[in-house]
């Protein structure tokens, strides 16, 4: 991701909530804006957490996790310190977990041992990844929590271990207030943030309980402060906190980042469930209950929710919030298959007729239930939408910049349309019915396995099979074999962490179960089986081609080490009739980490030069295709995936996460002829000829997509180095025209000329060919980048790093699309049909990003 000195999107509109200085945003300073219907209905206190077995004060639990039982020999490869410990139990440092005895100092042990990367010294490594493990109990603490980078906080989920604030808990001033965060992922200084938000990578916590009932209900304490990036998450996460008029416990505080996943959140009591901005996120199945406010949205550029659940709340989400200058700061929200019960005020906006900026605060819901609840939504000027005491469904309901074109498009559409400018109900999208949960009728989701039910021996460890994972020894017959003997057993491989150095195609078959360990367990492609282009092959193959059956894969990265320009870092080949594959943190990362020989030392950025086919560093070519999901395959489930091309030196020694700059061919191609395909908080980065590319597939549903383009381009532009490969559909740019420098167009709704950027050789965002029954649940699609200097999109809504990023083709095959808040930066036309641009950005203008509600066709 970009860095924060890079990126100055704070000087407009939206993100300008969270005030930026030279290097990290601090939290926003906010207003509540709607305050007319705020007719205060008492919060009674949280009923207990049921489903679990949580320890109270003292209590044990010997409720047994394969995680704590199993041999730990994972190995962080590329860290000089042989004796370094990847797994550590907060209980071998010292922790008690009895409820009583303050275990703050030994959980932070657990944590800092090992010289690890820690905050205001170490922006990044990949070096000293954690899983620090909590068994069950209650483990006291008196002051924050201090969460390292690559550090995974995991606890027992047969037996969710507590961590409960003491009566005495250290809070800080800050912004005028003291606050306490009992987790906190990213501490404050006189420097600004612990590590830069939007390259803070590598972590996530699950199965855990945060309970901050000892302190009084006047005291601000939050559960956790998480400004984070791609790759990370939070799963199986409970936040007791105490409810009723006045109170001020909050759960997830998140004030900035470009996140992000996070799945499987319950909010009891407090003032807010969520108080939360960042650039994008997706987020599913949320419950909160006797909470004031469920979600408060501070700032976004695109949101994504799906299956919350809001019961015995007073407002359900509160997207409002209006910057000093009295701009809109929330984006866009995307709410769908969720429900609002016994909650007077369901949803709060802040967009008007004559709000600015004037696409900001877009809304879309799909599928929403609402049961007793007096104001569906509500906004400055009053009720917007009525509620009821009765029980009422939402089909679809919109507030935005729509664009409906028809198809054919007729001769005469050789102009970008004007948006139409609505607020209220609309047709749903066409949901394809094997997307659809039969049970209960949402789009279908399922939470990353954690095996919580299976007994050790019912696991397999790569390393005792024979893998070394050291990064250096060929790996590839020995996790071949792991792989096909533990799925021949019907057991579960564990891949301890550590690279696993690869000269061949690792072979998944159908009926595999694999997991990772500490997001440290990595594929490492090496050597001439895949550096040749013209002859491209895979480094994972998960099935063959009329293979049938799921499989379950997650915790994995897929990566190459030095120019591996023939390699297709990931083949899905599966069919799957029935239960879907999953594939849940698999990540393919190319470069940029210890080890891949593809840091600043062999591909540090020249803009300065012109670089042409002659010139290019072709040690600096990663891989052919990050991801190819083929004709035959079908049934695929994908979640908080992110394939990304480095454009900075995570390992850097100086600590300044240089940027380099690698090539990668292309993101992410579909082409199942099936289809049947969800992605969830997936993001794509830095390819050569598109991020995510959909070519003759149909039924796919998607939540919050986001892309990059290479920060290089133009220079070179799409072209080079990987030549137009029909085989793969690569899209035929068109070249940059000679007189650049002086390209205009006019807005179709101000009738007002614009510059237009002349690169229209920069990989696409998005591109559909010939596709059908795609639906988009929001899209952050972003070009911040000319040749790395960031004046093309230093001033909103200019649209000149690249031309285009939204391709549609095809013939009346490409049809049933829709795209919903949909977010660009950079970009001259949003989207454009068959060669011909409909949407200019100019007409558009969000936050900092520009935005449409929906765009269907």
């Amino acid at each position: 991701m970009l860095s924060l000195t890079s990126k100055l999107f704070l000087l407009s509109s939206g993100a300008s909530a969270a005030l930026l200085d030279s290097q990290y945003h601090k939290a926003p300073v906010r207003r509540e804006t709607v305050t007319a219907t705020r007719a205060y209905t008492q919060v009674v206190a949280p009923p207990q957490p049921t489903g679990i077995s949580s320890p109270g004060n003292g209590d044990s639990c010997d409720a047994p996790y394969w995680v704590e039982q199993i041999a730990h020999q994972g190995v962080a490869s590329f860290n000089n310190d042989t004796s370094y410990q990847v797994f550590r139990n907060v209980k071998d440092y010292g922790a008690v977990g009895d409820g009583v005895t303050d275990d703050t100092k030994a959980i932070q042990r657990a944590i800092t041992d090992g010289n690890r990367c820690a905050p205001h010294v170490c922006k990044s490594s990949t070096t000293t990844p954690a899983t620090v493990y909590f068994p069950g109990g209650t483990y006291l603490i008196s002051e924050s929590i201090i969460d390292y980078y690559y550090t995974q906080i995991v606890g027992n989920p047969n037996c969710l271990p507590t961590i409960k604030a003491a009566s005495n808990f250290s809070t800080v001033p800050y912004l005028g207030e003291d606050i306490g965060y009992m987790i906190d992922a990213s501490p404050n200084d006189a420097t600004g943030g612990g590590y830069g938000s939007t390259n803070t990578f590598f972590r996530y916590m699950k199965n855990i309980i945060l309970d901050s009932t000892n302190l009084k209900p006047g005291t601000t304490l939050r559960g956790i402060n998480w400004p984070t990036a791609q790759t990370t998450h939070l799963q199986n996460v409970i936040f007791n906190m105490t409810a009723g008029n006045g109170t001020k416990h909050e759960g997830l505080f998140i004030p900035e980042g470009s996140g992000g996943f996070m799945t499987d959140l319950v909010f009891l009591g407090g003032r807010y469930g969520l108080n939360v901005g960042n650039q994008q996120f997706t987020m599913r199945n949320l419950t909160f209950r006797n909470v004031d406010t469920a979600i408060y949205q501070i700032w976004d550029w695109g949101w994504t929710y799906k299956s919350v659940t809001i019961d015995n709340c007073r407002v359900g989400m509160n997207i409002s919030d209006l910057t000093a200058a009295g701009t809109l700061n929330v984006g866009s929200i995307t709410l769908l298959d969720s429900s609002i019960t016994n909650t007077p005020i369901g949803i709060v906006t802040g967009r008007t007729e004559t709000s600015q900026p004037d696409s900001a605060n877009a809304l879309y819901l799909e599928n929403i239930k609402l049961t007793n609840v007096q104001q569906a939504i509500v906004g400055r000027n009053g009720t917007i939408l009525a509620g009821s005491s009765a029980t009422t469904v939402i089909d679809a309901w919109a507030d935005g910049h729509r664009y409906l074109p028809i198809y054919p498009l007729g001769p005469d559409v050789q102009t970008p349309l004007a948006p139409v400018n609505a607020r209220g109900p609309i047709a749903p999208s066409k949901r394809p019915a094997n997307l659809i949960d039969a049970t209960t009728g949402k789009y279908y989701e399922r939470s990353k396995p954690q095996y919580e039910g299976l007994s050790v021996d019912q696991f397999l460890s790569a390393r005792t099979l024979g893998a070394k994972g050291d990064g250096r020894t060929d790996d590839t017959k020995a996790l071949n074999a792991a792989i096909q003997q533990a799925k021949t057993e019907g057991k579960v491989l564990f891949l301890d962490a550590g690279f696993y150095a690869v000269s061949g195609t690792i072979y998944i078959p159908a009926g595999s179960k694999i997991v990772g360990e500490a997001l440290a367990s990595v594929i490492l492609a090496n050597g001439p089986f895949f550096e040749d282009m013209a002859n491209p092959n895979p480094v994972v193959q998960v099935g063959k081609q009329g293979e049938q059956g799921p499989i379950e894969w997650s915790d994995t990265f897929v990566s190459g080490k030095g120019a591996t320009a023939g390699a297709i870092m990931i083949e899905y080949n599966l069919f799957s009739p029935a239960e879907p594959a999953g594939l849940w943190d698999v990540h393919v990362r190319a470069g940029g980490f210890a080890g891949s020989q593809l840091q600043q030392e062999q591909c540090v950025k020249t803009p300065e030069l012109v670089t042409t086919s002659a010139n290019l560093k072709k040690e600096c070519i990663a891989l052919y295709l990050s991801m190819h999901i083929t004709k035959w395959a079908s049934g695929l489930y994908m979640e908080n995936n992110w394939l990304w091309i480095s454009d900075h030196d995570l390992d850097d020694s100086l600590a300044k996460n240089t940027q380099i700059t690698l090539y990668a061919g292309r993101g992410l191609l579909d082409e199942s002829v099936q289809g049947r395909v969800w992605l969830y908080g997936t993001a794509v980065e830095h390819h050569v000829k598109y991020e995510y590319q959909f070519v003759d597939t149909k039924d796919v549903v998607m939540g919050q997509i986001q892309t990059e383009t290479a920060y290089y381009q133009p220079n070179p532009d799409a072209t080079i180095p990987f030549p137009e490969d029909p085989l793969f559909h690569d899209p035929v740019f068109s070249p940059t025209p000679a007189n650049s420098s002086s390209l205009n167009a006019t807005s179709p709704s101000t009738n007002t000329t614009h510059p237009v950027s002349p690169n229209n050789t920069s990989g696409w965002g998005l591109r559909i060919v010939r596709s059908n029954n795609i639906n988009v649940y929001g899209a952050g699609l972003y070009s911040f980048f000319d040749n790395y200097s960031t004046k093309c999109s230093d001033i909103p809504s200019q649209g000149i790093c690249q031309t285009r990023m939204v391709s549609i083709e095809g013939d009346a095959a490409s049809h049933d699309i829709s795209v919903y808040n949909l977010n660009t930066v950079g970009t001259t036309w949003m989207v454009t049909r068959d060669g011909v641009d409909l949407v200019a950005n100019v007409d558009n203008n969000s936050t900092y990003v520009d935005g449409v509600n929906l765009f269907r066709i």
